[in-house]
């Protein structure tokens, strides 16, 4: 029989991603230049143009913040308009010219009068006024073609709360602001639109992006694949294993669960189903990975870098906090997958089949040490800014050592493209964000909110836990993490503080549930991109999802009550037994949801397992010894129960 390879060349992100319009017009450059193919190019000129001013600012110095800000801005309200038409599905019109037109001339008045503008703060011009309240109507249509109508119409809720204070009730009341006050607050300044999301936005964030097309561009999604298979691909569930370790690995680059699951999803899925796995279980395996990528350093997603500005502390060392909570994510849905595999009795692929796992780390390691490097300035005292930019060359360098790998020209322009217009979303997301945050210091919404929920949960810390991450949940369905963050960041958060929750814990765990929001029913994104790849349902995918993810929905809750494990207080002994405990508890708690721990459970066997799981991440020592005194239990019991059956049926058949 032949050695048949997996082709797992077709994860190739350079194959698998639409070219871009550069690409594009190479590919085409002898065939006759008309209107439409001078459009393409003047669209792809600006997204590159975009992605050198980020890099050069990066690397030799940014302009005054309010310059730095509205240029990102503008520039980006610029390509949106161009690439997301006014209707969905329909081409470049009359009211996309006019809004161009429109962008072009707020763009002039804003860049040109930059320091006269921020000197009239507090006491605007009418023209202010005018172009003000343009520029904010441009951000929410920006908003509303590329994150759908739901962002964009909690950015107008924000705004008329504004001016509707004094109609709500109680603690949520207040005086109401003048229009001029508004649309200085927002425009003038950085406290509204330019605020922390869009500082953030404008300076890491499209950098990291940017990193990220050129990483996937250099090969670094085909090396982390074929690490993944070569790796897990022979074990138990090893098609699953692979595809949840592959999808975690490039969703750290990507930092978007509904994209890295359309990259990896269409080889991942297609082979789970090939390899006997059910539409369902596929789709749903690939949902729960590529939304977990968001939460696993070092690379996470864009919310992290709001939330070191936030919290004041380096993104290096929240993503060291954060390393922990991910690890046991990923392990619980390893397990689930690895007793799904045991309870059906799911092979792994042969090792014939499968990548060399050393030819790949000899001839492919090389692409990591891009990442490596971005940990190694960061520890060492760089910024984010500056690590993304050295990382960055040293990905163009690196790539040059593998003919397969080298980028040239066309590949470079390439990546820039890609990556200016991959961070379109996110920006028109961190503006409305702006909005948000404008509206809640403005009106003091953070501190009254803060004591409402604190007097609607009673003063309870459970009850206060779950209603901020229903809200999370629901803030983030249909809209990217770093806007329900940003909203639960001065919303949830500080009334978790109030009663006591760590403050890095505080708002992980907002982040947490805007992450998890992805997977989460009527608007899963991720798992119905997936679906739409294995052409399950929609809804039960998304349903499915959550049970294999479940015990990410439970982690928040479990490192509020342990800060250990965000590493927060406690000693080396105490994390590492917190650490032991809950890998211990995701173990039973794989067990007990699949129904299977060496052998099938049953109903009471399944309610004991899952209590052991629970008492061992409750804090205390008696906790973690009961748990794992039941656990223990009902794993002798299995293996007695396995072996006597195994015993039997050797003995009938013989």
């Amino acid at each position: 029989m032949a050695d048949e390879r997996i082709n797992t060349k077709k994860l190739d992100t350079t194959v698998k991603e639409k070219p871009a319009l550069i690409e594009e017009l190479w590919q085409s450059r002898k065939e006759k230049w008309n209107g439409p193919r001078i459009f393409i190019l003047i669209v792809s000129l600006l997204a590159i143009g975009l992605s050198i001013f980020h890099v050069y600012t990066a690397g030799f110095g940014t302009l005054p913040s309010w310059e730095q800000r509205s240029i990102h801005v503008l520039w980006a309200l610029l390509l949106i308009f161009l690439l997301f038409p006014f209707k969905k599905g329909k081409k470049f019109g009359l009211i996309d010219m006019l809004i161009v037109i429109l962008t072009l001339v707020t763009a002039f008045y804003m860049i040109s009068g930059a320091e006269a503008i921020q000197g009239r703060q507090g006491d605007i011009s009418n023209n202010d006024v005018v172009f003000g309240t343009v520029f904010i109507a441009l951000v929410l249509e920006a908003t509303r073609r590329t994150n759908g109508i739901l962002m964009a119409a909690i950015g107008v809720v924000f705004l008329a709360y504004i001016f509707l204070g004094r109609y709500f009730p109680g603690a949520l009341a207040h005086p109401g602001a003048r229009y001029e006050k508004m649309v200085d607050h927002m425009f003038n300044g950085t406290l509204g639109i330019f605020s922390e999301p869009i500082y953030v936005s404008s300076t890491v964030l499209i950098l990291f992006v940017i990193f990220g097309s050129f990483l996937m561009k250099s090969g670094g999604g085909q090396f982390f694949t074929d690490f993944a298979f070569g790796l897990f691909g022979n074990k138990t569930g090893g098609p699953a294993l692979s595809a949840v370790g592959s999808s975690a690995l490039v969703a750290t680059i990507t930092g978007n669960g509904a994209a890295n699951a359309a990259i990896t999803g269409s080889f991942t899925i297609p082979l789970m189903k090939k390899l006997g796995y059910s539409k369902r279980f596929s789709a749903a395996v690939e949902a729960v990975a590529s939304q977990g990528g968001q939460i696993m350093p070092p690379i996470m997603g864009a919310s992290v870098f709001i939330m070191a500005e936030v919290i004041g502390l380096p993104y290096i060392q929240i993503a060291l906090f954060a390393l922990i909570p991910a690890v046991i994510y990923f392990f619980i849905a390893g397990m689930v997958v690895y007793f799904h595999a045991k309870r059906l009795k799911m092979a792994g692929i042969p090792k014939s089949q499968l990548p060399d796992l050393k030819l790949v780390l000899l001839k492919q390691s090389y692409l990591f040490l891009p990442i490596l490097l971005i940990i190694g300035l960061m520890i060492y005292g760089y910024s984010p800014m500056k690590s993304g930019f050295y990382a960055l060359i040293a990905t163009v360098l690196l790539s040059w050592i593998r003919k397969a790998t080298r980028m040239n020209l066309l590949d470079i322009l390439a990546a820039l493209e890609n990556g200016a217009r991959n961070a379109l979303i996110v920006i028109a997301a961190c503006a409305t964000a702006g909005i948000i945050v404008g509206a809640v210091s403005l009106t003091g919404l953070g501190i009254t909110f803060s004591r409402f929920v604190i007097e609607v949960a009673g003063g309870s810390m459970l009850l206060l836990l779950i209603l901020v991450a229903a809200a999370s949940i629901i803030m983030g369905m249909g809209m990217p993490t770093v806007s329900a963050y940003v909203i639960l960041s001065v919303l949830g958060a500080p009334a978790l503080v109030d009663l006591g929750v760590n403050l890095v814990a505080a708002h992980m765990f907002v982040f947490y549930f805007g992450v998890l929001s992805g997977l989460t029913p009527p608007v899963a994104i991720t798992a119905y991109t997936t679906a739409g790849i294995a052409g399950s349902n929609p809804t039960k995918t998304a349903l499915y999802a959550i049970k294999i993810g479940l015990g990410g929905f439970f982690i928040p809750f479990i490192f509020v009550y342990n800060p250990e494990l965000l590493l927060q207080g406690g000693d080396t002994t105490r994390i590492t037994i917190a650490v032991i405990s809950a890998l211990i508890s995701c173990v039973f708690f794989a067990g007990a949801l699949e129904n299977y721990f060496s052998g099938p459970l049953g109903v009471w066997k399944r309610l004991l397992l899952f209590s052991s799981a629970v008492l061992l991440v409750i804090p205390g020592l008696l906790g973690d010894l009961s748990g794992l005194a039941i656990g223990a239990a009902i794993f002798v019991i299995q293996k007695k129960k396995t072996k006597f059956v195994s015993e039997n049926t050797k003995q009938m058949s013989g």
